[in-house]
């Protein structure tokens, strides 16, 4: 999000990057702009600036944004198929992102200066197929800033420091069944990884490197989102499960909200300044994403 109210999201089967900005009760679209086939992912480079990542055109697609409006710039290619694109770092007129493969071993390390219409692109490998890469402050045995992603054929938490984006990654962990998404608590303390199935997920202590299974949805859950170090919200088919836990991991006590589609993305933001934070869901199935105002768990639905 940027500029106060503003969000950019792409819509993967039709093939458009949209521009919508949020009022009060609701959300209007100001923009949009055709792409090639199957978009996956978007996100803010400045308040001027975005990135949505591209399959068909294997690439990345540069937007400036100015008045409402989004004004194709540049397309960043890269070698494969791209699935998610993250910021990993600002400093001045320079953004580096990290590219991920819909399916395939290597991710990409881009370099873009501010209104150029080329980058430097540097590919690492990874491993199979990670996905929904997120930047953590800190990671087991002292390690400093960072990035995380879960491999969803590797089965795997692989994670890169700060300190050499290009690096070649390191693995935090390893899992019997599918890693769908990880993300890092509020105060960095822990990251919370979705198993597809087997009806529990995982996090890791990311001070001490102790790992935490934790009960989940038994049909297997694809998104997360935490809210604080014992409070997390889960995305499982067409709904949402929010879990308040114990410093064990123990589930003390689950809320639910429905969602309009498969909730595969969800972000935490406070869409309209008014200091409470509120859940974007992003779904992969249907036309709709789902907006819940804060404060979330209060709003969420006792389950019997």
């Amino acid at each position: 999000m940027a500029d106060g109210c503003k969000i950019v999201l792409v819509e993967h089967e039709s093939g458009h990057a949209v521009l919508h900005q949020v009022e009060s009760t609701r959300v209007i679209e100001l923009d949009r702009k055709q792409v090639q086939y199957h978009p996956d992912s978007a996100k803010w480079l400045t308040d001027n600036w975005a990135v949505a990542a591209v399959e068909r055109g294997q690439s990345l697609d540069i937007f400036s944004v100015n008045q409402g409006r989004l004004t194709p710039h540049a397309q960043l290619l890269v070698p494969f198929a791209p699935r998610d694109v993250v910021v990993l770092s600002r400093e001045s007129n320079r953004v580096t992102l990290m590219a991920t493969p819909y399916k395939g071993r290597e991710v990409s390390i881009v370099e873009w200066t501010l209104g150029a219409k080329d980058a430097s692109v540097k590919n690492v490998p990874w491993c199979d197929t990670p996905w929904h890469p997120a930047l953590v402050d800190r990671a087991p045995g002292g390690r400093g800033q960072g990035a995380v992603a879960a491999c969803l054929d590797g089965k795997k938490l692989m994670y890169v420091s700060a300190k050499d984006w290009a690096a070649a990654p390191e693995e935090l962990m390893h899992f019997d069944v599918v890693a769908r998404q990880a993300r890092p608590s509020p105060s960095g303390k822990w990251v919370y990884v979705a198993l597809e199935m087997g009806g529990r997920n995982v996090r890791l202590d990311m001070d001490t490197g102790a790992v935490q299974y934790l009960q989940g949805d038994p049909a297997g859950t694809v998104s997360v989102a935490p809210l604080a170090d014992d409070l997390v919200v889960w995305g499982a088919a067409s709904a949402l499960y929010l879990q308040r836990l114990d410093s064990a991991g123990n589930v003390l006590e689950t809320r639910t909200l429905a969602t309009s589609g498969f909730p595969t993305e969800l972000q935490v933001i406070d869409v309209n300044g008014d200091g409470e934070r509120d859940l974007l869901v992003l779904n992969s199935a249907g036309d709709r994403a789902d907006l819940y105002r804060g404060p979330i768990w209060e709003r969420a639905s006792e389950k019997k």
